[in-house]
C-alpha cells in the first residue's frame, strides 16, 4: 500500500471464471435486440456462449479459472494529468482505463508463447504453469444470427489471450466540444480461431486459424486525437442517435515553413521538428503480425503489416430502415 497515491483505482480478479449464454431448458436467455436488415427485416442475434476461461478450454468446453491482473501490475482506471509527460494533453485532465503495462524487454514474459518462462519478454501477464493459473484467459463467443426463419451460426475463439499495454484515455476537447480520445488496442494470442458450425458446435465448416497473432492497434495520438460524437437532429446528412468516430486528417504546413528540399536547415524548425515526430514516433503506428493462416488443413503461410500511420478516419453508424 505504499504506493498508493489516491489518483485511482486498480483491480485484481483472482480465480475468474465467466460463462453464460442461452440455454432453453434451463431458462437462460441471452439475446440482442433492435438490429434490421436493410429491407427492415427483424434480426434476432443469440449469444449461445460467451466465456472468458482459464487456459486449454478447448473451445470453451473445458472451463477452469483464471487470474486478471496482477497485485503489482494490475487493470487499472485514472484520473491523469494531461500535462505529464507521454500524456500530452495540454491543461486538460484524462480519465483512462488501462490493462496491466508492458515491462521493460527481457524483464517479463513472451507475449505470444503459452509455455514462456520469466525473462523471455515484455509482458506483465504469465502462461499457465503447472497448478498455477496464470493472467492468460481464453476468450470465446459463439454467435447466432436468426433472419425469417433462417439462421447462421459464428464461433470466435483466442487461446491463452494477453492485452498487456492496452488503453483508452477520454478527455473533453473545449475547442470542438467533443469527446476526445486516444486508444492502444495490443492483443496477443498463439491462436484465434473462427468458424461457421451448427447449434450444437460439432458440424463445422472449415476452421480459419490465426497462429502466433500480434496486433498493435494505435487510434489518435498527441495531434490526432480520435473524436467521438452522436449526430443531432440538426444533421442534415445523418439521422439523430448515429454515433460518430473520427480522425482529423493532420494540418498541413504553411508554405515556406519546408524547405524545397525537406531538409530541417532552411526549414522552420518548429514545424520540421513536429512534422519529423508525427511521421517517425513508433508510439503512432499499428501493427500486425500473423505467424500463420490455416484453412481447414491448408496452410496460407504468415503475413504482417508494420508501421501502419492512420492519418484519416472517418466512420459513422447508419440506420438501414427505411
Amino acid at each position: 500500500m505504499s504506493d498508493v497515491s489516491g489518483q485511482g483505482i486498480g483491480v485484481v480478479l483472482e480465480d475468474f471464471l465467466f460463462s453464460h449464454g442461452t440455454n432453453a431448458q434451463e431458462g437462460q436467455l441471452f439475446e440482442i435486440g433492435g438490429v434490421s436488415t436493410a429491407d427492415g427485416q427483424a434480426v434476432r442475434l443469440t449469444v449461445n456462449h460467451l466465456y472468458v476461461s482459464g487456459p486449454d478450454s478447448q473451445y470453451g468446453q473445458n472451463l477452469g479459472p483464471v487470474n486478471l491482473g496482477r497485485l503489482n501490475n494490475p487493470y487499472q482506471i485514472s484520473l491523469l494529468d494531461g500535462d505529464a509527460p507521454g500524456v500530452n494533453v495540454p491543461g486538460q485532465a484524462v480519465v483512462e482505463f488501462a490493462a496491466p503495462s508492458q515491462v521493460t524487454d527481457g524483464t517479463g514474459y513472451d507475449c505470444l508463447s503459452s509455455s514462456a518462462g520469466a525473462g523471455s519478454g515484455s509482458c506483465s501477464s504469465r502462461p499457465a504453469s503447472g497448478g498455477y493459473h496464470g493472467e492468460r484467459p481464453d476468450i470465446g463467443l459463439a454467435l447466432q444470427a436468426e433472419v425469417g426463419g433462417s439462421s447462421s451460426y459464428l464461433n470466435v475463439h483466442a487461446r491463452s489471450a494477453v492485452v498487456d499495454g492496452s488503453y483508452i484515455r477520454l478527455w473533453g476537447d473545449q475547442t470542438l466540444n467533443q469527446l476526445a480520445g486516444e486508444i492502444q488496442m495490443n492483443f496477443y494470442t498463439p491462436e484465434l480461431s473462427i468458424s461457421s458450425c451448427d447449434e450444437t458446435g460439432t458440424s463445422c465448416g472449415d476452421r480459419v486459424r490465426l497462429t502466433d497473432l500480434a496486433m498493435e492497434l494505435s487510434l489518435g495520438n498527441t495531434h490526432q486525437p480520435l473524436l467521438l460524437s452522436v449526430h443531432g437532429a440538426d444533421a442534415p446528412e445523418h439521422k439523430a442517435g448515429n454515433l460518430n468516430i473520427q480522425i482529423a486528417s493532420i494540418q498541413q504546413p504553411a508554405a515556406g515553413d519546408i524547405a524545397s528540399d525537406g531538409g530541417r536547415a532552411g526549414s522552420n524548425t518548429a514545424v520540421w521538428d513536429f512534422y519529423d515526430n508525427y511521421y517517425s514516433n513508433p508510439a503512432f503506428r499499428s501493427n500486425i503480425h500473423v505467424g500463420n493462416m490455416q484453412i481447414g488443413d491448408r496452410d496460407m503461410g504468415g503475413a504482417r503489416l508494420e508501421g501502419m500511420l492512420i492519418q484519416h478516419l472517418d466512420i459513422t453508424t447508419r440506420d438501414l430502415q427505411p
